[in-house]
């Protein structure tokens, strides 16, 4: 299969991607067992899942007051209705939400903000929206030390061309720095690596080789703030 000849703008990778985003990657699936660890319980509670894609995290959520999801390309958020998606969702930049202030309890960003430069007008944002006293926001993102080994994000088009997303790297540091800027304050920070929870994608693909070869490099950043 062919691969595209240089890293595709977020807006126009994930347009490609959309038809098949809905299912789960090494990468989404380490990501999500982290993020479902160190989110608070749900119950009663407003969930916003900025940059959401096709919605597929907000069914997992049992039990809110209510939830709701904005992602930067339509043709996610439709994708997502097609797979039975019921949450409102909308279309729109992380830095600049069309929704009132002090609204969420809970807000997830996950593996959104390295495909922006500088993430910190997104942190202000979500610190925008976010309730008063209370607030949490988890926030994963791909790790650096995966970078530096070689891994880039990437995705297969309806056609099977490879493509390459565009990513920026922001370490842990700059993530605090960015958030603290805002109004957040860092409780938590995990990396989450290559092991046994996601050993199946690599026999899958026929790959074992190289996931002894990878076995504990960290994968996916994961960070949680609070108000």
């Amino acid at each position: 299969m062919s691969r595209s000849s240089g890293p595709l703008p977020p807006r126009t990778g994930y347009r490609l991607w959309a038809p098949h985003y809905h299912g789960e990657t090494a990468v989404s699936a380490l990501e999500a067992g982290g993020v479902e660890r160190i989110t608070p319980p749900l119950a009663g509670r407003a969930l916003l899942d900025a940059g959401c894609g096709t919605g597929r995290r907000l069914a997992d959520a049992h039990g809110v007051r209510f939830s709701a999801g904005v992602d930067l390309v339509p043709e996610m958020l439709r994708a997502g209705r097609r797979h039975g998606a019921v949450a409102p969702m909308a279309a729109a930049d992380l830095r600049a939400l069309p929704l009132r202030s002090a609204l969420f309890d809970v807000i997830w960003c996950r593996l959104v903000l390295g495909h922006l430069w500088d993430p910190a007008p997104a942190y202000a944002e979500l610190a925008r929206v976010a309730a008063p006293v209370g607030a949490v926001l988890v926030v994963s993102d791909f790790h650096p030390a995966a970078v530096a080994a070689g891994h880039a994000r990437t995705f297969r088009d309806a056609g099977g061309r490879l493509h390459v997303l565009e990513h920026h790297v922001h370490t842990a540091a700059s993530h605090e720095r960015a958030a603290k800027g805002a109004g957040w304050r860092l409780r938590v920070c995990q990396e989450l690596a290559v092991g046994p929870a996601i050993r199946s994608f690599y026999e899958e693909a026929g790959v074992l080789a190289a996931y002894r070869a990878q076995l504990g490099l960290p994968l996916v950043l994961l960070l949680r703030f609070g108000r």
